[in-house]
């Protein structure tokens, strides 16, 4: 899939001209640039005016359009540095100094991209054991969402060179693949770091590229309703929460939670936290909990315009006011303001209903009481006190996440970190995402194919990106079952199987079952170099990888390729971890497998379905085929041929 390049500088860059030339912040002391292809370099300076850069020898000379921003490509310049980097104008000058070439990496996802090396394995030895490095140098973005596209960061990104007092705080998997790289590339090294824990695929990616995927209109459409009319967007998700709802609850809209009717629980005075309760059923409860409240008011109060606060909500909220929906928030350290126009409010019994949404660890309505209050437009602060709850039961999916959700929304993730970026050239991507997808892997393969022809564009279109599968952590398996998690590493797999130029990183023997965190970075870090310079056309290899299953008689016979020596069953005779499945992928049950070669026969019983085969297929697989080089074979599903 490719997509259409989008318009550019005027959505990335727009806004107040500036007094001088001013570049994009990534154009920063001690930045790294690409080597090797013609350099973008962009920024504002006042409309009309035009602007001239100088770098290691080279200029050009761009015009700045009616909105400010201008582009211009320097000439390819060859790994080497440092020089200073020179925009100058009938206004001004700007100077950054001490700017290197060579390849900068982008290094994106969520929080096992964002663990820090002061997280990972033996960071006291790792970090105390760095060597300045000048050629190794980083840069993490802020974090910051957007409903549309930032035209700059949310602080100005600061380059550092590598040192044992700069690490620590830095992308671990990132940094422990630079430091891989360069033990067989000598060339400076730039890491830029955009990560958020607990972020969706979605919110990285263009409303354009959510299109070609498919399924995201309402979303899209919302959202950009949210930018020119809020209430009527809160309105609308509003009533996306009640169709879900509805669609659990069919025949029950006379005791619909946004109406307050039905069976309501009192809640503890100052709420807090609702697995400190002592309510049995909330003990480890994530999901939803419906609280409400009421307040009553005068036909003079009703009239006037307020504002309603609701606090803290751990972690995401739907809030209705008389059953129309009048905000929704995500975070949990965020206070919930909503304002509500005159009108608004009626005469009498006003009902306020807040669906608090918690995905892990704790969840409800926390923080100062007296911050959830309806405060009316001549001062008049009303405490909303005296809550009630409600518990949703979790039978099928979860709810939806508006639009606007910092982690889970549409874009807003891609506008707030990766849009101010523009055209910064990168060398490619590596990408550790995916454990808030899972549940969804039917559509994941498409959203990772949008995804890595979008970060392509204005790139080299053979880029490279490096995709680390989800490792290991939940559930072993003590017979064949269903995993999400498996679910999504294949559709991982398959995404980067179609791409010539994307390689997958295997990590189902690196995790921990009881941490989605596994520490051990080190090897992820190693792995991502390998598949990187795999596909530079090194003659490396990655580990087993599945190529075909085909039916032999009695047997299905399955043949690897990228096999560093040769197949190795670890403490046993037999490989563990394969299955037999009939072609719904469904009726699995284990094989009995041996090694022959680069190929694993797997016995079928007599009258054993065979249409399917699955290889470590659980949360936590269980599993003991790696090749003579360490590197395990990774899950996967396959069809047999006959």
């Amino acid at each position: 899939m490719r997509l259409a390049a989008p318009i550019l500088l005027a959505a990335l860059l727009a806004g107040p001209a500036a007094s001088q030339p001013r570049l994009n912040g990534l154009f920063a002391d001690h930045a790294v640039v690409q080597r090797d292809r013609p350099l973008p370099v962009f920024g504002t300076a006042k409309p009309g005016e035009a602007v001239t850069v100088a770098f290691a020898g080279r200029t050009a000379t761009a015009t700045a359009g009616p909105d400010g921003a201008w582009r211009l490509d320097l000439p390819a310049i060859p790994a080497g540095g440092p020089y200073d980097l020179t925009a100058t104008s009938a206004s001004g000058v700007q100077t950054v100094h001490d700017v290197l070439a060579g390849d900068v990496w982008l290094c994106s996802g969520q929080s096992n991209m964002e663990l820090p090396v002061e997280r990972a394995n033996d960071a006291w030895g790792q970090i105390n054991n760095v060597a300045p490095n000048d050629t190794l140098r980083m840069v993490t973005i802020e974090k910051a969402d957007g409903r549309t596209p930032r035209a700059d960061f949310a602080k100005p990104p600061v380059w550092k060179s590598t040192s044992k007092d700069t690490v620590g705080p830095f992308s671990a998997a990132c940094y422990y693949f630079a430091r891989e790289l360069q033990k067989t590339q000598s060339v400076p090294l730039g890491l830029v770091h955009a990560s958020w824990g607990g972020s969706g695929l979605e919110a990285w990616m263009t409303p354009a590229a959510l299109g070609q995927v498919g399924g995201y209109d309402e979303a899209i459409a919302t959202l950009n309703l949210s930018n020119k009319d809020p209430v009527a967007a809160n309105r609308r998700w509003g009533e996306t929460i009640k169709a879900w709802w509805s669609a659990k609850h069919p025949g029950e809209a006379a005791v619909a939670p946004w109406t307050g009717a039905g069976a309501w629980t009192p809640a503890p005075k100052d709420l807090g936290v609702w697995e400190r309760w002592g309510v049995p059923a909330l003990a480890e409860f994530n999901g939803v909990v419906w609280f409400k409240t009421q307040v009553t008011l005068t036909p003079a109060q009703a009239q006037q315009a307020s504002v309603l606060g609701v606090g803290q909500v751990d972690e995401m909220d739907t809030t209705y006011l008389n059953g129309v929906g009048v905000g929704a928030t995500s975070g949990a350290w965020l206070d919930r303001s909503y304002p509500l126009a005159a009108g608004t409010l009626k005469p009498g019994q006003n009902t306020i209903v807040v669906a608090a949404y918690d995905t892990y660890a704790t969840g409800g309505m926390y923080g100062d009481p007296a911050k959830r209050a309806l405060v009316l437009a001549d001062g008049t602060r009303l405490p909303l006190q005296a809550w009630t709850y409600r518990i949703e039961p979790r039978v099928g999916e979860d709810p939806p996440r508006a639009p606007w959700d910092t982690l889970a929304g549409v874009s807003t993730l891609y506008n707030g970190m990766l849009a101010p970026m523009g055209p910064y050239a990168v060398k490619g991507l590596a990408w550790y995402q995916g454990e808030t997808n899972v549940g969804r892997d039917r559509t994941y393969a498409a959203l990772l194919d949008a995804f890595m022809a979008e970060r392509r564009q204005g790139q080299s279109p053979d880029m490279p990106v490096l995709v680390v599968q989800l490792a290991s952590y939940g559930d072993f398996a003590v017979q064949p079952t269903a995993s999400g998690t498996a679910a999504l590493r294949e559709a991982q797999r398959r995404a980067v199987l179609a791409d010539p130029h994307a390689g997958l990183v295997v990590t189902t023997d690196i995790g921990d079952a009881t941490d989605i965190h596994p520490a051990n970075k080190q090897d992820v870090g190693k792995r991502l170099a390998l598949a990187a310079r795999r596909l530079a056309g090194e003659a490396v290899t990655t580990g087993p990888a599945p190529v075909s299953a085909k039916r032999v008689g009695d047997s299905v016979v399955v043949a690897f390729e990228q096999i560093g020596g040769h197949l190795v069953a670890r403490g046993s005779d037999r490989v563990i971890g394969f299955e037999l499945c009939d072609g719904a992928g469904q009726g699995c049950r284990w094989a009995d497998a041996r090694l022959d070669g680069s190929t694993v026969v797997l016995t079928v019983p007599a009258g054993a379905p065979a249409a399917k085969i699955r290889f470590a297929w659980a949360d936590s697989p269980t599993f003991n085929l790696f090749d003579t080089a360490g590197l395990p074979a990774g899950p996967f599903e396959m069809a047999v041929q006959p």
